[in-house]
């Protein structure tokens, strides 16, 4: 059995998929309302840093045949979505009380210039906490979807390199 979908076209599909999971991630903060905490901010990271390889692979696999680079490119796509993957499940499991979260997990504003500025800058923050579900879908938290997400991303990519490890055979030691 085969999987319908091109090695080729695998680096797009991880980039548009990238691309909606920022967008989505923005569309919450800036439309819906919802702040992030830091945790929700460490996890877009690994989607700033995937779509810029995500083309250059795309670039690199215009061909039906794949070469090194784009393979060296996915790898590395595979581990950075490895990497999100650990993110989300990290804050998934705060936000479920699974395990504790950073200590430090606040937003840090301006330096006041006195002490009056900085009572009055306490008293009008409201910073978003790392442990708390703002929303969810089928008990799932948008850090749960970031883990399956990256997880599934993570999965896509992999599979270029099995597909090509597959096919080239693996020589003994």
């Amino acid at each position: 059995m085969t999987f319908p979908i091109a090695n080729r076209h695998i680096p797009w599909i991880l980039l548009g998929i990238s691309m909606l999971t920022i967008a989505g991630a923005l569309f919450f903060e800036y439309v819906v309302g919802l702040a992030p905490c830091a945790l929700c901010l460490d996890q877009r990271i690994p989607y700033y840093i995937a779509m810029p390889i995500a083309v250059a692979a795309g670039l690199f696999s215009r061909e039906a045949n794949l070469g090194l680079t784009p393979l060296v490119l996915i790898a590395v796509l595979a581990l950075i979505y490895a990497v999100g993957a650990g993110y989300g499940g990290y804050h998934a499991g705060v936000e479920y009380k699974w395990w504790l979260g950073p200590q430090g997990c606040t937003g840090v504003g301006a330096m006041p210039n006195s002490i009056e500025e900085f009572q009055a800058q306490l008293q009008n923050i409201n910073v978003p906490k790392c442990d708390e579900i703002p929303w969810s879908l089928f008990g799932i938290s948008l850090a749960g979807f970031n883990f399956l997400i990256s997880l599934g991303l993570c999965a896509l990519a992999s599979l270029v390199l099995v597909r090509h490890w597959c096919a080239t055979g693996v020589e003994d030691v």
